[in-house]
Order: structure tokens, then sequence, then C-alpha cells
């Protein structure tokens, strides 16, 4: 994955059409994918290629279903530290990528240091979950959101 940005505007209609298409289906084949944005299948490849050095393209994952895996409960957690020194945010980040429950981590500002997305199987582990986050090294506040019902989750906004 490269560090660089590539700038917006330098997207076309056919970079655009390439990315929603690879957004939809992942695993389209690049004939398909040429064809579908109107391009035969060398340049498509030249172009999905470019946008992945360019840091527009991430990668190529599974989209998992964690209920479907036996954890039906999302919650978020809003996490206030003690303290924004760096060796205190990367141990926080640190601790919270090593649970398997951890979906995404996310520093944020205007109202805590973080937001925490994880998967419980059940309350139990959902209440154990806020436990570790309560009792963890710096931590202050917790605050977690169960989620009722999700009526929109998309992989990465519509180019």
């Amino acid at each position: 994955m490269s560090e660089q940005r590539s700038d917006v505007t330098e997207l076309d209609a056919v970079d655009r059409r390439i990315l929603a298409e690879l957004q939809e289906d992942g695993r389209i084949t690049n004939v398909e994918l040429a064809r579908r944005a109107g391009i035969s299948p060398p340049p498509c490849l030249r172009r999905v290629r470019r946008l992945e050095e360019a840091g527009v393209i991430r990668g190529c994952h599974a989209d998992i279903d964690p209920a479907a895996l036996g954890m039906p409960i999302t919650l978020f957690a809003l996490i206030g530290l003690e303290s924004q020194k760096e060796g205190v945010l990367s141990a926080f980040e640190q601790m919270v990528a090593s649970w398997p429950e951890t979906i995404e981590c996310h520093m944020i500002r205007g109202g805590g240091d973080f937001l925490v997305r994880l998967a419980a199987r059940d309350s139990a582990q959902e209440n154990e979950l806020t436990r570790r986050l309560t009792e963890a090294a710096h931590v202050v506040r917790v605050q977690t959101l169960q989620t009722i019902r999700t009526s929109l989750q998309r992989p990465g906004p519509l180019p």
C-alpha cells in the first residue's frame, strides 16, 4: 500500500467507473471490468495499477458479516484518554488492534480521542469488552453505543 495520495481532479470518468465497479464487485475479472468501463483490458489493468499505486485503491478484501460468524452485536465505543501523548495514543491503538473483536479504530476530535467499532457474540461479551476498555491504562472515559440496525454500509465513498 502506497502512502501517496492522488488528487481527485486527476480521476476521469473511466477511473470513476472502474472504482464504482470494483466497489460493487472486487472479484470482477479485468476483462469484464474493462467491458463495463468501455475500454480494452490492457489500459484497464494499467489504470487499476495506477489507482493502487496512487493509494486510491487501498486493497481488495472479503466483506465478512460478523453476524454470520456468530457475532451479531455491533457496538461503538467512544474513548477518552488521560493524555494525548503519542506513546499513550499508540499504546491504545495497539491494544485494540490486538483484539479480534475490533473492526475499526479511529482517532477523532471533538468529544473523545478514539471511536472504536467492535463486534460481540452476546451481551456478556459486550460487557466484557466494555470492562476491558474501562480498565485499560490511560482510559478515563468509555461510552458505548449498541447498533440497532445498519441501514447503509459502503466500502468507501462513491467515486
